[in-house]
């Protein structure tokens, strides 16, 4: 199955991550390395992300979520996740 962790970003997002931008990337690529995490980016202009994750449960992507430092540190107004019922590809 897949799912979607979708973030809402605060105005000031591009400025204020900087010091927290090499662990979250770090926490992103463990996470698709270990085979979670399908793909995931900024969304342009940047007040919003995307994260699609393959798993047996929203578990994975929530577990991203709560432990990101982009979330821990008020960069994240709001984040949700939701299955996604994959039509064409994947």
């Amino acid at each position: 199955m897949y799912f979607v962790l979708t973030y809402e970003t605060v105005a000031d997002y591009a400025e204020r991550r900087r010091p927290f931008r090499e662990e979250h990337l770090a926490l992103a690529e463990r996470a698709h390395r270990e085979g979670q995490l399908v793909m995931a980016g900024a969304l342009q202009p940047p007040d919003a992300a995307l994260f699609v994750f393959r798993a047996e449960s929203p578990r994975e992507a929530e577990e991203f979520a709560r432990g990101d430092p982009y979330v821990r540190n008020g960069l994240v107004k709001s984040w949700r996740v939701r299955e996604w019922a994959v039509a064409v590809g994947g």
